[in-house]
């Protein structure tokens, strides 16, 4: 059986500097999924054209949009790089700008060509949880966060909340703390006996 090796990580995009290239239905989406997760991501575009709803998307959150074509020097001060155009040359042109500058970079629908994948995400208040299918299927990674969204209850987020306060009070090292917490928790998890 293959097996997932993907690291998963959660960042923290205001603090970084992230150019998608494009501006067509691929970028609408990646720009869409980043402010939804995020709302204030620091995104720049560079596309010689945008569509209307991107531009509008844009202008809500105050992107910055150039109507250019893409070249390497829209990756200064980059850390993260999303290439949705559908000319191939140009994309694989911004994969390897991004390698020599140590830039991780995403080439939409091109998984040689990522660093990175953008996987389905359930959030609920400051429960996020992130689904990869080691970029195979983002038909099954949307399934699945469906089932999430549906499984996951609604109020998950006075539970966190709760257990923060409590985790507040517990004394002891750091070990002592986890221990606390983790028998204090079980029954979360633990099948009922029949």
């Amino acid at each position: 059986m293959e097996r997932n090796e993907l690291y998963p990580i959660f960042l923290k995009v205001s603090n970084l500097h992230i150019l998608i290239i494009g501006g067509g239905n691929v970028a609408l989406e990646k720009l869409t999924f980043l402010l939804k997760s995020s709302p204030n991501a620091q995104v720049e575009m560079v596309a010689p054209m945008f569509r209307d709803e991107t531009i509008e998307l844009a202008n809500k959150f105050n992107i910055k949009m150039h109507n250019a074509t893409y070249d390497a020097s829209f990756l200064k001060g980059k850390h993260i790089a999303i290439a949705t155009t559908d000319n191939v040359p140009v994309n694989e042109q911004v994969y390897h700008d991004c390698r020599e500058r140590q830039i991780l970079v995403n080439v939409a629908d091109n998984p040689p060509y990522c660093d990175f994948y953008m996987g389905g995400i359930v959030t609920k208040g400051n429960v996020k949880v992130a689904i990869s299918t080691n970029g195979k299927s983002p038909t099954t990674a949307k399934r699945l966060r469906q089932f999430f969204e549906d499984v996951i209850p609604e109020n998950i987020d006075d539970l966190v909340k709760n257990l923060n306060e409590f985790r507040k009070t517990i004394k002891g090292d750091f070990e002592e703390k986890v221990e606390t917490l983790n028998e204090f928790t079980k029954g979360l998890v633990n099948k009922k006996e029949k």
